[in-house]
């Protein structure tokens, strides 16, 4: 009876994706003796064969090493068919024995989940980073283990823009307000855009507003504070300190852009979008100071998603399916992928390796990537908590736009985004 387990390898940064692929049916079939180090491994993996086919290979055959008894089986998957194949066989009951599942799927397929408390002891977590591990625990119980993530936020500001501004970077700004105002100024001296921010609901959570009911079935952010948030960003966009096209719907190519040349910094950005800008715009990449980013009212940094590992209910083989999650992200492997790729681990032991913790002058990769490994420890991952996360999210911003184009008032946008987001969790 082969062991199936699934693994997800969206690495493009900032797309996290979640999925499995249904195996043979075990409909009917006598349930199979769980030894963790015997039989077939079905392993599924995907977009990962064409970049990661030396990478993956390499630990397959690692593990065969110290597990003689196993056979991998090594099969890799369209990403765009990921999340339709999870529900498809969740509903059947015929699931893969583990599942790379993106956190901010985890609330949506939790009842369809195991608990892995059984299989994953204290020991086993240790090497974790905590502030990882603890928000995949749904009322209590462990769903998921963490994998990899995008890290913590970086700011990327412009020498040359930020110096004829008069700024001082050895003194970024280390909140939203600061930003806003070094925003303003920046474009009234070089008639640069500051920024391309706009106050949605992760700006709000910057801000200390709780976005749900404790129920998790109604709005929560429709205050006083909410309306004066998007009033201050209402200012700055104004006063061009954020840049006009900040307000488009495509967020993955806004019209200005630090790759463009268009605006003068990111006050909170994802390290990834460094390696665009090397390849596609290298004076500009030569001219940006990397810096810690703006922090939350907590003093934390917000981690929007990350990978995690779970195992299903209908699993047959839940022992294999742990066992090999274990090798998997183990602080040896999960390092060896990110020299490779450029993600960040969840295991504490990793971070310690001269790769992360060297130094290679003010090359902005190099200090991106320290900037990124010390704030891992102060990473705060909030997600909405629904299973409806990302559709909120996009109804939220919409209204904040209208606000920020002139059609609505802010507290016009806050109602009509909190009647949507009832509506929402209500269906």
């Amino acid at each position: 009876m082969a062991r199936k387990v699934f693994m997800a390898g969206a690495l493009a940064l900032s797309l996290l994706v979640t999925g499995c692929v249904a195996g043979t049916s075990s409909e009917g079939a006598a349930v199979a003796d769980d030894q963790p180090f015997e039989g077939e491994v079905e392993f599924w993996t995907i977009n990962l064969k064409k970049n990661y086919s030396d990478f993956i290979t390499g630990l397959i055959d690692d593990y065969r090493k110290q597990h003689p008894k196993v056979t991998v089986n090594w099969v890799d998957v369209p990403g765009q068919e990921s999340a339709t194949k999870l529900l498809a066989a969740v509903a059947s009951g015929d699931v893969p024995d583990a599942v790379n599942i993106s956190s901010l799927d985890l609330g949506r397929f939790a009842p369809s989940l195991s608990p892995l408390e059984d299989y994953f002891k204290p020991a086993d977590l240790a090497d974790f980073q905590p502030n990882l591990v603890e928000p995949l625990r749904i009322d209590g119980k462990l769903y998921a283990v963490p994998w990899y993530n995008g890290g913590a936020p970086v700011a990327m500001y412009r020498r040359s823009v930020l110096e004829k501004a008069g700024a001082d970077l050895g003194k970024p700004p280390t909140s939203y307000d600061e930003a806003l105002a070094l925003a303003d100024s920046v474009h009234d001296k070089t008639e640069v855009y500051g920024m391309n921010s706009i106050p949605d609901h992760n700006a709000l959570r910057y801000y200390g507003i709780k976005l749900l009911s404790d129920d998790k079935k109604s709005a929560a952010f429709n205050t006083p504070e909410a309306v004066a948030i998007l009033e201050k960003f209402k200012k700055s966009y104004d006063a061009k300190g954020i840049a006009p096209g900040a307000v488009s719907k495509d967020i993955r190519n806004l019209p200005q852009t630090l790759e463009n040349g268009q605006i003068a910094f990111k006050a909170t950005a994802n390290a990834a979008e460094l390696l665009n800008i090397q390849k596609n715009a290298p004076e500009v990449y030569e001219d940006l100071v990397v810096t810690p980013p703006v922090r939350m009212s907590t003093g934390g940094f917000l981690l929007l998603a990350q990978q995690a590992f779970s195992i299903p209910k209908a699993s047959r083989h839940k022992k294999a399916a742990a066992e090999f999650i274990k090798f998997f992200t183990n602080g040896a492997n999960q390092l060896a992928f990110c020299k490779i790729v450029p993600i960040y681990p969840s295991t504490v032991s990793s971070t310690k390796d001269p790769f992360f913790s060297g130094s290679d002058g003010d090359d902005p990769m190099s200090v991106a990537r320290s900037v990124i490994v010390k704030g891992l420890p102060e990473l705060e991952y909030t997600p909405i908590g629904t299973a409806k996360d990302s559709e909120l999210g996009e109804l939220l911003s919409e209204e904040v736009r209208a606000y920020l184009t002139g059609t609505k008032s802010a507290k016009e946008a806050l109602d009509t985004a909190e009647k949507r987001w009832n509506d929402a969790l209500a269906s």
